[in-house]
């Protein structure tokens, strides 16, 4: 693949971006034997890869991310075979919580739009098989909407095994190397860095999160996308009482424990992105909205103490749905980004997604939604 001129030992793909949508990315062209070097401006796993809430879902997807996350979840069952580490993956389960009759309703006609497309991984749970599985959740709570395959993951963990097996299997990292210009001569794509360095491949893949859309420009190529802050906060141990990671249908909420106690409470609510100071600013009145929901629907939870709050960065794109496949305007280009605080799930999926593009041209996966021209106008 190398191309002619290239130095030898040179990659065969630059991954821009350290998060685990690039480290994903890396670690499929190894194992098709493609030589990548990633650059990273900041380390592996520091902004939205890292501070995630981990989910690990199939609920709640927008429909053009259907059978993306069904095949991602394949993956995410044997995440030791492919990684050699199992990320903390637990599968109990994840369920949106009707607080009202009318959510009710919308659950079920959810659930029914989801198998008329031919999906079967969520259905609708009545007030008391809710009780059984979440005994500790308020009396009000009517029923819910299910994906039993669902769980979660631990995202630094997930991302560092990421980076380690494809580290094993030959793959470069550079971190500290924040992109400064990329152009193309000669059928190379060449990258240039703040510090001066200069990096040569034949493919280019940009995987930069919030920070995408930069690379993108200097491509021509428009990403409309908008720099947020999902915000999370942890609890101080309390005895365990959960076990499926539990949101609402009428709520903002992600809320699960983790095996030592703690509850981590997130969802998307939003804090204050500085993206050229490389910083976030909680915002505390939404903090305080989270809270709120959590006190309504755990009343378990009334006495806990929150530890820490913080917020990563994110890029979230106008539609909701990421951008996924090649350039629009430039050869040789992949994207990967704008997964707008739902990507974690799909990292393994979406590694694979480009490595094929790269290695034979094609995906079997409808991939035709998620394409940057849809931006162009």
């Amino acid at each position: 693949m190398t191309a002619p001129g290239t130095p030898l030992g040179a990659p065969d793909v630059i991954v821009i971006g350290g998060g685990l949508h690039g480290c994903s990315t890396a670690l499929h062209l190894a194992l098709r034997g493609v030589r990548a070097l990633v650059l990273e401006k900041d380390h592996v796993g520091r902004h939205a890869s890292g501070v995630n809430a981990g989910g690990v879902r199939q609920l709640g997807r927008h429909t053009a991310e259907l059978p993306l996350t069904v095949a991602a979840m394949a993956l995410w069952r044997r995440i030791g075979d492919l990684v050699d580490d199992d990320c903390g993956f637990e599968s109990h389960g994840q369920i949106k919580v009707a607080e009202t009759e009318g959510e009710l309703a919308g659950a079920e006609a959810r659930a029914a739009e989801l198998r008329a497309l031919g999906f079967q991984h969520e259905e609708v749970i009545g007030q008391a098989e809710l009780r059984d599985l979440v005994p500790a959740i308020a009396d009000h709570c009517v029923g819910a909407l299910i994906s039993r395959g669902d769980g979660a993951a631990i995202p630094f963990r997930t991302t560092f095994a990421f980076r380690r097996k494809a580290q094993a299997l030959g793959v470069r990292f550079q971190e500290g190397a924040t992109v400064a210009r990329v152009t193309r001569s000669g059928g190379v794509w060449s990258v240039e860095t703040t510090d001066g360095d200069r990096h040569a491949a034949p493919i280019l893949v940009n995987c930069a999160g919030a920070w995408a859309d930069r690379v993108a420009a200097q491509l021509g190529e428009r990403a409309p996308l908008e720099v947020i802050a999902p915000m999370l906060m942890i609890t101080a141990r309390v005895p365990p009482f959960i076990k499926p990671v539990v949101g609402a249908c009428g709520r903002t909420l992600s809320f699960k424990q983790f095996p030592n106690g703690t509850v981590l409470i997130g969802g998307g609510l939003l804090g204050r992105a500085v993206r050229d100071e490389n910083r976030t600013e909680l915002d505390f009145s939404q903090v305080s909205v989270n809270a709120r929901t959590v006190w309504d629907l755990f009343p378990v939870m009334r006495g806990a103490t929150i530890v820490r709050s913080w917020a990563g960065i994110e890029a979230r794109m106008p539609d909701q749905i990421p951008v996924i496949g090649p350039s629009a305007t430039q050869p040789d280009v992949f994207h990967a980004f704008g997964f707008s605080a739902h990507g974690f799930q799909l990292g393994p999926i979406v590694g694979r997604i480009i490595a094929d593009l790269i290695a034979t041209g094609r995906s079997d996966l409808p991939i035709a939604p998620f394409h940057i021209g849809r931006f162009a106008a």
